[in-house]
């Protein structure tokens, strides 16, 4: 029986603003900027879902509520 993969971190793409508060405090650097912009021109981040940890960083440093932890 295979395991399903489940994703650790969801994503909010209008709430980013390309600060990069995230990106520079991940602990495995699995946080970057995708290509798509927002409605308000920003680059919103991606979460690679195969190093993603789920330790919750990018959760508590984000000034604007982009992430949600998957429990």
């Amino acid at each position: 029986m295979s395991e399903e993969k489940k994703t650790k971190v969801t994503i909010r793409p209008e709430r980013c603003k390309e600060c990069e508060i995230c990106v520079a405090n991940c602990p495995t650097k699995s946080i970057s900027f995708g290509e798509n912009m927002n409605s308000f021109g920003y680059k919103y981040t991606v979460v690679n879902d195969d190093s993603c940890i789920g330790c919750g960083i990018c959760y508590v440093v984000c000034p604007d509520g982009v992430y949600t932890i998957n429990g």
